[in-house]
């Protein structure tokens, strides 16, 4: 009982680490409130490039986060994914506004569960979700935005956010790399011409990996040759991990334009 005792400390300990965001994100992306005209509120982190020339405009990203992020701290937002843009080399290299907003505990960027074979894209997006497609146009309007390129990526719950948002208003978006996520696959021939890049673990279990595979089908079966799909094996729910760490990840994002 001694050693199961340890066992289970040690274990909720490690837990209890991964699941905060590192000090360095929450340093480098503000916390900030989106209050809309009906009080509705969205909480958000925000990078901007740290060294600002007047009369250039920089790259937007919408950065959507997972299921077990969500919350109402404005912090747990950052723990994945975030960190791939404010490495040293990043930070010098792709200098950029990325947005992090926080979906409460109780919503979903898309209401549809992520374990479902397949859905269809309802009418209307979720509540959070037109606070976000809000949240944007704000950046947008307020900061030196260059609306050429504007990206947007999202794992597991954000994944699907990622692909409902570009389905949706797919002349925004000059890139997007949804991660684990599902789509509705009668919305492809809306993405022909836009740059995808797609990652899943073959073993994930969580959200299953035909939900990626058949949405990248039926846009390459729609006439695209702008998609590309990286299926990690072996890997479970994490592809994530593997996927914002790959270096050809930010290289192939910031090269995209419309």
């Amino acid at each position: 009982m001694k050693i199961l005792r340890v066992f289970i400390l040690v274990t909720l300990f490690i837990f209890s680490f991964a699941i905060e965001a590192s000090s360095e994100s929450l340093a480098l992306f503000d916390a900030k409130t989106y209050i809309n005209e009906d009080n509705d509120t969205l909480l958000y982190r925000m990078l901007e490039p740290q060294k600002k020339c007047p009369l250039k405009k920089y790259p937007l990203v919408i950065f959507l986060h997972g299921s077990g992020e969500r919350g109402h701290d404005n912090e747990r937002q950052l723990i994945w994914g975030a960190g791939a843009f404010i490495s040293e080399k990043s930070l010098k290299k792709y200098p950029c506004y990325v947005v992090a907003p926080q979906c409460p505990t109780e919503k979903r960027w898309l209401e549809k569960h992520w374990a479902l074979p397949t859905h269809d894209m309802p009418v209307d997006p979720s509540k959070t979700m037109a606070l976000v497609i809000e949240l944007m146009q704000k950046v947008i309007d307020e900061y030196p935005v260059n609306e050429r390129r504007i990206y947007i990526t999202g794992l597991s719950m954000g994944g699907y956010g990622t692909w409902d948002l570009i389905s949706r208003m797919p002349d925004k978006f000059a890139a997007a790399a949804p991660v684990c996520g599902g789509a509705d696959e009668n919305q492809a021939i809306k993405l022909i011409d836009m740059p995808i890049w797609v990652f899943h673990g073959s073993n994930d279990t969580t959200v299953p990996p035909d939900r990626s595979r058949h949405m990248v089908q039926a846009i390459k079966d729609a006439g695209s040759t702008k998609i590309k799909y990286t299926e990690y094996p072996e890997v479970g729910h994490g592809s994530w991990k593997p996927a914002y760490a790959d270096p050809e990840f930010l290289k192939w994002m910031f090269r995209q334009k419309k």
